[in-house]
């Protein structure tokens, strides 16, 4: 008796939730998380969970530990934080809502999110700086960084990184020893052994006018290059734009202090 008269108490004092909004977690949906994870829950990669039919308690509650930091996933964690919770509630709601999804079940990216601008800068080598280093020990590679003359002024001056800006990373896997880890050099960089990829970021005028704000850049625009030097098939710029989007005020760049430290 007393235990039911303590949990009619605690329902009682609980503060009231208004029901979700279905319709405005479909439409925040659609400008936002359907680059991931689709327009109705089914995702565009399989590296990313389908939402469909997700119960939406569990949803709200993943946002929730997304946004307080205490479940880590960067692309993720920089949505949930822009998300308030009756945002958090409605988008929750729509996915539950929806029928589950196939197996074989797949998105298209979206259009306007997916398309780059950016081009390949031929004879970067000849006319952008190199200014720093990277090693990435969980995918044994390492990485060489490189920035034209427009971002490394500006960088200098400890100036925000204008229009014109562009940076490029020359992607590496390194050679191995024979235990199979990477071998490094006197300075501690892996030792390279093949180029596997480029990454680039640029910005212009006008490239971030098509981005919803959630995901926007200011101008930036993100692209993965082949050693071709062709655009990479597959690449979705939204976890690009997700992943620097809580670089705002280092213009977001992870490497802009090295940038700006660069002789």
């Amino acid at each position: 008796m007393k235990a039911s008269l303590a949990l009619s108490l605690a329902i009682l004092a609980a503060p009231f939730s208004q029901a979700a909004d279905v319709e405005a977690g479909r439409a925040k949906v659609a400008v936002v998380c359907a680059a991931c994870h689709g327009p109705a829950g089914v995702s565009v990669s399989e590296s990313i969970p389908n939402l469909a039919a997700q119960r939406a308690g569990y949803i709200e509650a993943q946002l929730k530990a997304l946004k307080d930091g205490s479940r880590k996933a960067p692309i993720m964690n920089a949505i949930a934080t822009q998300l308030s919770p009756e945002e958090m509630a409605n988008v929750a709601a729509y996915f539950a809502s929806l029928p589950g999804a196939g197996a074989s079940a797949k998105s298209d990216f979206l259009a306007n999110i997916a398309k780059s601008s950016v081009a390949f800068p031929e004879g970067y080598k000849e006319k952008f700086a190199k200014y720093h280093t990277i090693n990435f020990p969980a995918a044994k590679q390492v990485r060489y960084y490189y920035a034209n003359d427009v971002a490394a002024r500006a960088a200098r001056e400890g100036k925000a990184l204008p229009d014109g800006s562009v940076l490029l990373a020359e992607v590496y896997s390194a050679k191995l020893d024979g235990s199979q880890n990477p071998m490094a050099d006197e300075k501690g960089f892996f030792v390279p052994d093949k180029l596997v990829a480029y990454t680039a970021m640029e910005r212009e005028a006008g490239w971030g006018k098509d981005f919803p704000d959630m995901l926007r850049n200011e101008n930036w625009n993100y692209a993965v290059f082949t050693t071709a030097k062709q655009p990479r098939p597959g690449v979705n710029q939204a976890e690009c734009l997700a992943c620097h989007k809580p670089l705002d005020k280092a213009s977001y760049t992870f490497t802009l202090k090295e940038l700006a430290a660069a002789r």
